[in-house]
């Protein structure tokens, strides 16, 4: 049976789903740094590289909107040593209009759906710039903003529970 709500206006509404629209994106940072090309590195050397990933959501002024960032740090050295050959440094944003997100919903949803969302057009200025740097494109796995989320959240109560027991102590 479908939940109703009444409205300012008395009528009657059934609940909505969630609903998410990126209203724009945008490159609020980024570099790139070709060590191997300023340092005169062979190009022959096998990479290791390693990408670390984070996500920051704030509330915009206009009502129902919010700055998703996703940041990315990219570093690619030589296996077998620390000569770095590029490093890469991205943060990528939306503004994304949500509607239907229940309060207690909204922060994961803002975490884990909305940079989902952005993925792509990540995936696609990592590969179009490392291919551009004179490597060959670097195509990155997909991301799983959850296990990402599980583990902030795991982490931060972790940091509470440490908190509160030197506090007792």
């Amino acid at each position: 049976m479908a939940e109703t709500t009444e409205s300012g206006n008395g009528a009657a509404q059934e609940n909505q789903p969630p609903r998410m629209q990126i209203l724009g994106q945008f490159i609020r940072d980024m570099s790139f740094e070709n060590v191997a090309a300023q340092s005169g590195m062979k190009g022959d050397a096998q990479p290791d590289i390693n990408v670390q990933v984070g996500v920051d959501a704030r509330k915009r002024e206009t009502e129902n909107q919010y700055d998703v960032i996703v940041k990315l740090n990219i570093s690619s050295k030589a296996k077998g040593g620390d000569t770095q050959i590029f490093l890469m440094e991205l943060e990528y944003g939306g503004i994304i209009h949500l509607e239907n997100v229940p309060a207690d919903q909204l922060h994961p949803y803002l975490m884990i759906e909305c940079p989902r969302m952005l993925f792509p057009f990540i995936r696609r200025i990592v590969s179009d710039v490392t291919r551009d740097g004179g490597y060959p494109p670097l195509n990155l796995d997909n991301i799983d903003f959850l296990q990402m989320y599980r583990q902030q959240l795991a982490q931060h109560q972790k940091a509470q529970a440490e908190g509160q027991n030197k506090a007792a102590n």
